[in-house]
């Protein structure tokens, strides 16, 4: 029986865990995103046999990792700078053009830009329906091109 459990989780994990984990980011910014993101995953497995019957585990997890988060108060992590090492370049001010955007927002962005996700992905990972997904996506867009300063020809 535990084994049948234990492989279970770990195909679960497979198959949420990148989303689970670029959800968290995209709200709480990298460290404390990771960091919730392994916490929910723990939660996650010592709680698997009511976790398992859940109709949307990831969503659940989701969740547990957002009040996970909220608790946690991390100073920002700091990296050396590493010789040689050149970082993409980034528009200056998109960080702070994405903070200003709602949390909903932001997170939409995030995770249908960067991480490449579907609305349905999203939605389903969020908890939310797909026109709220869409509509959050296409108001922060929106902010964040009137931010930068960026026209699109329609």
């Amino acid at each position: 029986m535990q084994d049948n459990t234990e492989e279970a989780f770990v195909a679960f994990v497979r198959s949420v865990e990148s989303g689970l984990r670029a959800a968290l980011v995209a709200r709480h910014g990298a460290e404390r995103g990771w960091e919730a993101a392994n916490d929910a995953l723990t939660y996650g497995w010592q709680h698997w046999d009511r976790v398992c019957q859940m109709e949307n585990p990831a969503g659940y997890l989701y969740r547990v990792g957002e009040r996970r988060a909220r608790r946690r108060r991390l100073l920002p992590a700091m990296q050396p700078d590493e010789p040689g090492r050149s970082d993409p370049w980034v528009e200056p001010g998109l960080a702070a053009a994405l903070l200003a955007l709602s949390n909903r927002q932001r997170q939409t962005v995030m995770l249908i830009e960067a991480y490449e996700f579907t609305f349905r992905e999203a939605a389903e990972l969020l908890g939310l329906s797909i026109s709220s997904v869409q509509t959050h996506h296409e108001r922060g867009l929106s902010r964040l091109r009137t931010a930068l300063g960026v026209e699109v020809d329609e």
